[in-house]
């Protein structure tokens, strides 16, 4: 697929960083502008028509090729289907074969993408036995050197991508910019007659770094459905603007992702919130949810985050989702809510065996209700749920099935019972469409 350049790199129309507000659709869409890319054992496809695609990272030292190999299984198992480690000295270069044999012997064939800077021209060239093991390599082209090579060393990080055949995301980060480019574009920007403010031209400058490296990238014969772009920062309202911008200039497959979001909540309405608006639109090829994790904290989290961002979008279908209320004062108890959580958490730990063994389970909708409010008719729109007794009801549980009333549960066993009548349901609804 080639691709269309709509403008140049450097200063864009005045109107296009800071545009009109943006409509937003009453369903999200994927959109078909993008190129298709595909690579790995599992032949996974970003762009185009595709699925949205959930990658993360590991935070270990890559030169530990076990403690590495660990946490790629637990971030697959949890759901990445990509997942990017850290290649920055020798060490961590010698050690990415190994990382790959072990996830092998594991039976862990998700893609490994090779996070590359400073010296990543150097390790590509001295370490063949990396270049050949990793997946997919991550430039990020204010990163490639020193000023002076900077042109050559990313030509030397193209040359080994193409040498490999293996694609590349080409990632640009406001924190690290082409000092040299940002400072040609605020020349320009001192000659308008109406200046920009500063940071619309540092997101002029993110734009023009992706799509200008992008293009050179093409120059020196990488194919461009070999290419993903990337232009993180973290704000939400730049990372809107940015790439908005990159998908009216490129059709390149985009990830997107704050690159610093932040912990617990916080970055979770933060990415949330960028992504959301930038996926309704259809833009965006692949996502990832850059969460600090609390101190020994399960890095898994941004994982099971992106991908509950996507199925409440309606985009992707991951694993069965748990509708519960609230609570309020009709619900002083804490049952339903331990029941809630105790479901959900069981749906997860059940999913990598019934993935294989009942497709289409990860549609299914489970509601677990805290009183007859809005319990039985939030059950009722469920595939199965519980209606449980709010203050001053009858002590009686309602369980409806494909929206008919079937069974009342009462005494000390409700949790127990009910969880026995989701698994009963999963067998005999997803187990015979197995059989159609």
């Amino acid at each position: 697929m080639s691709t269309a350049f709509e403008t140049q790199p450097g200063i864009a129309p005045e109107s296009s960083l800071i545009g009109e507000p943006m409509l937003i659709g009453s369903s999200p869409r994927r959109h078909s502008r993008t190129a298709q890319v595909h690579w790995g054992s599992r032949s996974i496809a970003i762009g185009g028509q595709s699925p949205v695609v959930v990658q993360s990272m590991t935070n270990t030292d890559t030169a530990d090729a076990i403690a590495t190999a660990i946490q790629v299984k637990a971030l697959a198992q949890a759901g990445s289907e990509l997942v990017r480690i850290t290649v920055n000295t020798p060490q961590a270069a010698q050690a990415v074969p190994a990382i790959r044999e072990q996830l092998d012997r594991m039976g862990v064939d998700t893609p490994l993408v090779g996070d590359f800077h400073y010296n990543g021209h150097k390790l590509l060239t001295q370490y063949p036995e990396c270049a050949q093991a990793l997946s997919k390599y991550r430039i990020n082209p204010g990163n490639v050197g020193s000023a002076s090579r900077r042109d050559d060393n990313f030509a030397q990080m193209i040359e080994a991508a193409c040498r490999w055949n293996k694609p590349v995301r080409i990632g640009v980060n406001w924190g690290s910019l082409d000092q040299a480019l940002l400072a040609r574009l605020m020349d320009e920007n001192a000659k308008r007659a109406r200046p920009w403010d500063a940071s619309s031209v540092m997101r002029e400058a993110l734009v023009a770094s992706a799509v200008g490296s992008a293009q050179r990238a093409c120059e020196l014969g990488m194919p461009a459905d070999q290419i993903v772009l990337s232009a993180k920062v973290s704000s939400v309202q730049d990372l809107i603007s940015v790439y908005s911008e990159l998908a009216r200039r490129c059709d390149f497959a985009l990830h997107l992702g704050l690159t610093e979001a932040g912990m617990g909540s916080k970055g979770i309405v933060a990415s949330s919130a960028a992504m959301a608006v930038l996926l309704q639109q259809g833009i965006g090829d692949t996502v990832r949810v850059s969460l600090t994790p609390e101190p020994n904290g399960d890095r898994t989290r941004e994982v099971i985050v992106a991908q509950e961002l996507l199925q409440t979008m309606g985009l992707r279908a991951f694993t069965p989702l748990v509708v519960a209320c609230p609570g309020c004062g009709r619900t002083s108890s804490t049952f339903f809510q331990e029941l809630a959580d105790k479901i959900q958490r069981h749906l997860r730990e059940q999913m990598p065996i019934w993935r294989a063994s009942y497709p289409g389970v990860e549609t299914m909708q489970v509601a677990v209700m805290g009183c007859v409010v809005n319990g039985p008719g939030e059950s009722k729109h469920a595939d199965i749920g519980i209606s449980l007794p709010g203050a001053d009801e009858a002590p009686v549980a309602p369980v409806f099935v494909d929206g008919e009333r079937t069974v009342t549960l009462k005494g000390e066993r409700i949790a127990e019972e009910f969880q026995a009548i989701v698994d009963d349901y999963v067998r005999r609804r997803y187990g015979a469409a197995q059989l159609t």
